[in-house]
């Protein structure tokens, strides 16, 4: 499919989110008891849980990222509801969330698309009283950083825009109500073929610089996305010495200008030979050849090495570019659906989804619930960098993982107190749009 050119998205007016209706204890109190009165245990996401309620259609709107098939079919096994997933590419959803927000119940994504979704006022506050697992949030999210020490990273850190302040807008001083549910986080970079670009080591000589080496003009891929590809390519120019920048998660419009320069020169010159819109077109791009280097998202290193390919997630010396998910709840939303999104959300933290997602690559907001969920020498790999035990499945069941290998980066606090910039909406937002179209159209 090649790529499509993403319309401009306008930020509406604005207007002040819609609450969820209340909860009903007793109704939810009823249901966990029927639920571990049959299952014999505490836990409310096992089978039995399907027959304890009306069957509720609820709609999610979101990437190929997390909403693949397995966790359809698993989330509507356990909690008896019916899923219909609608995956996008980013721009696409982001556009159809914030214009219509009553074509969804819940909305998965990244946090750079949380301001444009808050000023649309197409997403409703979270109550954080109805998140089972709340208290167990580990800090990155509530603090911005996994330990004292970690930078915080440039741009728009999630614990900025987290809590809903008393004046309605987005902050990061606790409330008792959130913009988003957290819950799948990473850090991304670039992936590259070792059959074709010689390996490199983490953190020294690994570099964003390497997505405008001319060795490899012709065979390099971006992300066909304004608020994530754009930083791709300014981490690279910057890397490269091409664009220097006084704070890369607030870029002025003389910074914009001076960096799409050398973008649009580039591909003139024919470097760039895939611009994607989602994971499975970036999977393509590399296995058949057309790119050997590109932004990519874990998922996909994950399914090109069980498909055969040497691909390598790059770990940058100069920081990953990183992203939280954000799960968010329709303005739109009423009723059973509210419900069924609630149930939804606390599945997403309750282990199993946590551990399905690890195995490409993904943390979780509450690891704890997710390590007794995985193998032993799965948690070491995905978690701790320790060596493979043994080889290890991707999502697909085949091997993603070859029995010795370590995971680019180490483990998951070092690679999260390496983070130079957050996926961000900047001020100069729409100036970038701008910018990014008229270098697609170059």
């Amino acid at each position: 499919m090649p790529p499509r050119e993403p319309k401009s998205v306008p930020d509406p007016p604005q207007v002040q989110p819609m609450r969820a209706d209340p909860p009903r204890p007793g109704r939810r109190r009823f249901l966990k008891q029927s639920a571990a009165a049959v299952a014999g245990v505490g836990s409310a996401f096992h089978a039995p849980y399907a027959f304890a309620r009306t069957r509720t259609r609820l709609r999610v709107l979101g990437t190929h990222v997390t909403l693949q098939e397995e966790l359809r079919v698993r989330a509507e096994r356990d909690l008896g509801i019916e899923l219909v997933f609608e995956p996008g590419g980013s721009a696409a959803v982001l556009q159809k969330a914030s214009t219509r927000p009553e074509s969804f119940d819940v909305y998965e994504q990244w946090s750079n698309s949380l301001r444009v979704l808050w000023q649309a006022g197409a997403i409703q506050p979270v109550e954080t009283a109805r998140i089972e697992h709340w208290d167990r949030v580990n800090p990155l999210t509530k603090t911005g950083r996994l330990t004292p020490d970690a930078p915080l990273g440039r741009g728009d850190a999630p614990y900025k825009m987290l809590y809903v302040q008393p004046d309605g807008s987005p902050g990061s001083t606790p409330s008792e109500r959130v913009t988003f549910l957290p819950y799948v986080h990473n850090v991304d970079a670039f992936g590259y073929n070792t059959q074709v670009v010689p390996e490199g080591r983490a953190y020294e000589t690994e570099s964003w610089a390497w997505l405008l080496d001319e060795r490899w003009a012709g065979r390099v891929g971006l992300v066909n996305e304004p608020t994530i590809g754009l930083f791709d390519a300014a981490l690279a120019a910057r890397a490269k010495g091409l664009v220097t920048f006084g704070d890369i998660g607030a870029m002025t419009r003389a910074e914009l200008d001076a960096l799409f320069e050398v973008l649009i020169d580039y591909k003139l010159r024919g470097h760039f030979n895939g611009i994607w819109n989602s994971v499975p077109q970036s999977i393509d791009f590399m296995e058949r050849g057309q790119v050997v280097i590109e932004s990519m998202f874990s998922p996909a290193i994950a399914t090109l090495r069980g498909r055969g390919i040497p691909a390598v997630y790059a770990a940058p010396k100069e920081g990953y570019r990183a992203w939280h998910g954000v799960m968010c709840l329709s303005a739109g939303a009423r009723g059973a659906a509210v419900d069924a999104a609630y149930d939804y959300m606390n599945w997403w933290l309750s282990g199993w989804p946590g551990a399905f997602i690890a195995r490409q690559g993904y943390y979780m907001s509450v690891p704890d619930l997710v390590r007794p969920r995985l193998e032993p020498a799965e948690w070491d790999y995905w978690y701790d960098g320790k060596p493979a035990a043994r080889d290890l499945p991707g999502t697909d069941g085949r091997r993603a993982v070859t029995a010795g290998s370590v995971r680019n980066g180490g483990d998951y606090t070092n690679r999260l107190s390496h983070v130079a910039v957050w996926n961000t909406v900047m001020d100069t937002y729409e100036y970038s749009l701008e910018r990014w179209y008229e270098f697609l159209t170059a």
